[in-house]
């Protein structure tokens, strides 16, 4: 049954060939890496970031992408190497003067040139559409093309005076082997912080325990260089001092012993000469009293008697 109705089969149709390889159109390729977000593929709109590896997002998507956190979520390969916020950079571009959007298009009557870029170069004026290659610094977040960056070698942003090395230079949609180069580059800097985290912990847990021994140790009031105060019965601080003897048993430092034994000497001389002024003073009195207490009375005798 079949070819009825005077059809006719081609060869291609009966005979069935290795299929062909199918093609990604270039400018198609293009227009979805530079012109639409590579997480939520809606157009790009500002503020726009980019990661480490170079691709550009709307920071809108990447801020629902951390905060959704629901175990149902899909797993974007666009995205999984972000982990917070810090690991994009805002694009501070610059827009194109000719650039008239999508505002005469609405109807559909116009035709829309896709290479035709919203942002250019400040340097140079290359249009960012894809057909040249442009880079950011990840310090400040400007964009500039590599021609830029090549003809201009200095080490300073051209855009912000920011200063900048190599390794701080990413290239935005870049190939295969810039991605590369870019995912070692990402993952020494993140090892790199981890040890600096960890080297900061451990420097503040040894100052911590410092701190603790040093509250714990004995202050200068309860023994220095070998002194201690001992109480005696009188209420008088004596001082005993303990001093290292040499080999042949002669006390190290001399001069400083008999210092120190005078002053205490001393100081003992003065108080004891104290108290026995004290002690006299108290004396007198008790006897002036009672001496004036017996004249007294003998004066009232002698008047009774000549009355």
């Amino acid at each position: 049954m079949g070819c009825d109705g005077g059809t006719i089969p081609k060869r291609h149709e009966l005979v069935k060939g290795p299929r062909k390889v199918e093609k990604v159109d270039k400018v198609a390729e293009l227009v979805a890496r530079w012109f639409y977000c590579a997480l939520s593929q809606e157009k790009l709109r500002r503020p726009i970031v980019a990661c480490e590896l170079g691709r550009l997002y709307n920071k809108d998507a990447i801020i629902e992408f951390l905060l959704d956190k629901s175990p149902d979520k899909t797993p974007m390969e666009s995205a999984s190497h972000i982990k917070s916020i810090k690991n994009v950079t805002e694009l501070k571009l610059v827009e194109n003067p000719a650039w008239s959007g999508d505002k005469e298009s609405i109807k559909g009557d116009k035709y829309d040139d896709l290479q035709a870029a919203r942002f250019i170069c400040p340097v140079v004026g290359l249009e960012m559409n894809g057909r040249h290659r442009f880079c950011f610094l990840r310090n400040c977040g400007c964009v500039f093309s590599e021609r830029a960056l090549k003809e201009i070698k200095s080490e300073v942003c051209h855009k912000c005076g920011v200063p900048f090395q190599e390794e701080d230079v990413i290239v935005l949609n870049g190939s295969k082997e810039d991605v590369e180069i870019l995912k070692k580059r990402m993952e020494e800097r993140r090892l790199k912080s981890k040890l600096e985290k960890k080297s900061k912990k451990g420097k503040t847990a040894a100052a911590a325990s410092q701190q603790e021994t040093s509250a714990d140790s004995p202050g200068p009031s309860k023994a220095k260089n070998g002194k201690d105060c001992v109480n005696s019965s009188s209420g008088e601080n004596r001082q005993i001092i303990f001093t290292k003897s040499s080999e042949n048993g002669n006390p190290s430092v001399p001069g400083k012993v008999n210092k120190a034994s005078s002053t205490t000497t001393k100081r003992s001389i003065a108080d004891s000469e104290d108290k026995s002024e004290a002690y006299k003073s108290i004396f007198t009195t008790h006897s002036s009293a009672k001496r004036s207490k017996e004249e007294c009375s003998n004066w009232v005798t002698h008047t009774a008697y000549y009355f």
